[in-house]
C-alpha cells in the first residue's frame, strides 16, 4: 500500500533509496526474510558505517549509511508487499534509527574534537528536524487513508496487529515513548492546529522533507566524502532553525486570505 494516494504525493528528497528498496523488497518477497530482519540489517549497515567515520574511511562509511537509509525504507514495503504492517516493526525501525542517530553524532563529537553537549544538541536538532517531517507526513497519510501505522498521537499503546505480539508491541511502545515522547510533545505545541489543516501544499511538503532522516545521512555522507566532517555538527544546529520558518509557512498557507 502506498503511503500517500496519487493526487496528494509530493516529491520526497529524503526518499531516494525507495526504488532500490523496492526491488530488495521483491527480491525477497518469497522467502523467510521478515521485515524486522531487514531492519537489522540497516542496524548492522549503521553500525558499520559508525566504525568506518571512526578509522577516517569516510567513503566506505557514506556508503553504509546510504545503505542503511535503504534499508530502512527496504523493511516497510516488504510488510506493505505481503501486507504484513506491524506496530513492532514500525516501533523497531524508530528506536532503532534514535539509537543509531545518538552513536553516530556521539562518533562526530569524537572525530571531530567537539564538546559533547555541541554534539548533542545537534542530536537534538535533527530529531526535532525529523518529528516535524512525520508529524506533517503522518497527518497527512491519516488525513487521505494512507498508511496508518504511525498514528499522529501516540497517546496509549495499539492493538497488536495480525501476526504479532501484544506484548512485543507493549514493550517496545514504551521505549518507544521515553525516546520520542519529548520531540512529539514540543512539535505538537510548535504547531497545534496542523491537525485541523487542509492545506499542505507539496512545495512545502518537498522543503521539509529535507528534514527526513534519508535526506540527513545523505549530506552526513557528503559533507564525509568531501573531509568537512569538522561541519556537520554546526550545519545541523543552524539548520534547525528552519523549524521555525516551515511552521510559520505552514500557518501562512493555512490562514484565509
Amino acid at each position: 500500500m502506498s503511503k500517500l494516494p496519487k493526487a496528494n504525493k509530493f516529491i520526497d528528497l529524503s526518499d531516494y533509496g525507495r526504488p532500490i528498496a523496492r526491488i530488495i523488497a521483491n527480491s525477497l518477497k518469497n522467502t523467510t526474510v521478515t521485515p524486522i530482519q531487514v531492519t537489522i540489517w540497516f542496524i548492522i549497515s549503521g553500525i558499520i558505517a559508525i566504525g568506518c567515520i571512526l578509522y577516517a574511511y569516510y567513503w566506505a562509511a557514506a556508503f553504509f549509511l546510504i545503505l542503511k537509509s535503504i534499508l530502512d525504507a527496504a523493511d516497510g514495503e516488504l510488510a506493505r508487499i505481503r501486507n504484513t504492517p506491524s506496530y513492532t516493526g514500525r516501533y523497531f525501525d524508530s528506536i532503532s534509527d534514535i539509537l543509531l542517530n545518538f552513536l553516530i553524532f556521539t562518533t562526530l563529537s569524537y572525530v571531530t574534537h567537539y564538546n559533547f553537549i555541541i554534539a548533542f544538541i545537534s542530536f537534538l536538532g535533527i530529531q526535532l528536524q525529523g518529528t516535524l517531517y512525520n508529524y506533517y507526513y503522518v497527518i497527512l497519510r491519516n488525513k487521505y487513508n494512507g498508511d496508518t501505522t504511525s498514528r499522529v498521537f501516540e497517546n496509549k499503546t495499539p492493538i497488536a496487529l495480525k501476526g504479532e505480539k501484544q506484548k512485543n508491541v507493549d514493550i517496545l511502545f514504551r521505549l518507544y515513548k521515553i525516546l520520542y515522547g519529548g520531540f512529539d510533545k514540543i512539535i505538537y505545541l510548535l504547531d497545534k492546529k496542523a491537525v485541523e489543516s487542509n492545506t499542505f501544499p507539496n512545495w512545502l511538503m518537498t522543503a521539509i522533507s529535507t528534514f527526513g532522516l534519508g535526506f540527513q545521512l545523505l549530506v552526513i555522507s557528503i559533507l564525509l566524502i568531501l573531509e568537512y566532517k569538522e561541519f556537520i555538527i554546526p550545519f545541523f544546529i543552524s539548520y534547525s532553525f528552519m523549524i521555525l520558518i516551515f511552521i510559520g509557512i505552514r500557518k501562512i498557507v493555512d490562514s484565509p486570505i
